[in-house]
C-alpha cells in the first residue's frame, strides 16, 4: 500500500493505491489519515500489509504488518553521511544488513531452498539483535530512532524472514503508483474531483490489467458495448465492483 501527493485545483489531495499480485485499487483520497486507510480497508484488515513507516499504519489491526526494507536502507545511508562520531560506520553496519537481506530473499525467489533460507534468517535474526545492542550507546538522534523502531518493533520487520512469501519491500504499491506519479509530472494534477475520481478508476483498471496479463484496449471496447462511452463507465460504481474481478479481466 502507498499513497502520494496529487493537486486538484491547486489543492494538495492525495492519490491512494493498494496493490496485490493481481490487481490494483487506486483511490482519490482529501487525507493523508487513518480515516482513508479505514475507508479502504475497513476497521481491520485480514491479510499481510505492507507499507512505508508512516505513523497512520502503526497500530492498525491487521493479521501482520512488513514494513519496508527499502526505505530503512535509505534512511540508514542518510545516516552515513552524519558528521558526528560512529554514525557513518554505525549506518554502514545496517546498510550491508539490508543488503544481505535483499540478496538472500532475491535468492529464495530463484530457488525456493526453504531449508537453506530459514537457516540464514535464523541466523541474521541474532546479527540484527547483536547490532542494535552494539550500536544503540553510539547512535545519535536520527539513528537512535532508528533503532529503536528495529527493536520495538522487530515483528513488523523481519516478517519476510519467516514468510518468504511476503516481499521484503513494498516495491509492488510503488512500481503500480509510478505511473500516476508520471501524469502528475505531465500535467501538475486534475481540474476537478470527478475528474480525480475517474483517473483512479482508469489507473486502477490499467494497472490491474498489466498485472493480469491483459489488453486494455480490449478490456476497454468491452465495457464500451455495455456502458455506451469511457466517461460514463470510468465515472459509475460498476467499475471499482469489477476492474479486481480476475474472471471478468
Amino acid at each position: 500500500m502507498d499513497e502520494s501527493p496529487w493537486l486538484v485545483r491547486g489543492v494538495k489531495e492525495w492519490i491512494w493505491v493498494i496493490s496485490s499480485e493481481k490487481y490494483s485499487l487506486f483511490h482519490a483520497g482529501d487525507t493523508r489519515s487513518r480515516a482513508e486507510l479505514e475507508y479502504l480497508l475497513g476497521q481491520s484488515f485480514s491479510g499481510v500489509l505492507s507499507y512505508d513507516d508512516f505513523s497512520i499504519y502503526n497500530g492498525y489491526p491487521v493479521v501482520a504488518q512488513q514494513k519496508c526494507l527499502a526505505h530503512l536502507r535509505q534512511n540508514f545511508h542518510q545516516v552515513t553521511r552524519l558528521k558526528q562520531p560512529h554514525q557513518k560506520a554505525l549506518g554502514e553496519t545496517f546498510f550491508s544488513l539490508i543488503d544481505e537481506a535483499f540478496t538472500q530473499h532475491r535468492q529464495w525467489r530463484e530457488t525456493h531452498e526453504a531449508s537453506a533460507y530459514a537457516s540464514w534468517a535464523e541466523f541474521f535474526k541474532v546479527r540484527v539483535k547483536q547490532a542494535i545492542s552494539t550500536w544503540s550507546a553510539k547512535a545519535d538522534h536520527v539513528a537512535g530512532l532508528l533503532l529503536k523502531s528495529l527493536r520495538d518493533k522487530s515483528h513488523q520487520w523481519r516478517y519476510f524472514l519467516d514468510h518468504p512469501q511476503v516481499p521484503p519491500d513494498n516495491n509492488r504499491a510503488e512500481r503500480s503508483l509510478r505511473l500516476a506519479l508520471t501524469k502528475r509530472k505531465v500535467a501538475g494534477g486534475s481540474r476537478s474531483w470527478s475528474g480525480f475520481r475517474r483517473l483512479a478508476t482508469l489507473l486502477s483498471v490499467i494497472q490491474s490489467c498489466r498485472a493480469q496479463g491483459r489488453s486494455v484496449l480490449d478490456l476497454f471496447r468491452r465495457w464500451r458495448s455495455k456502458c455506451g462511452s469511457y466517461i460514463a463507465f470510468l465515472g459509475s460504481s460498476y467499475a471499482f465492483s469489477r476492474i479486481i474481478s480476475h474472471s471478468y479481466l
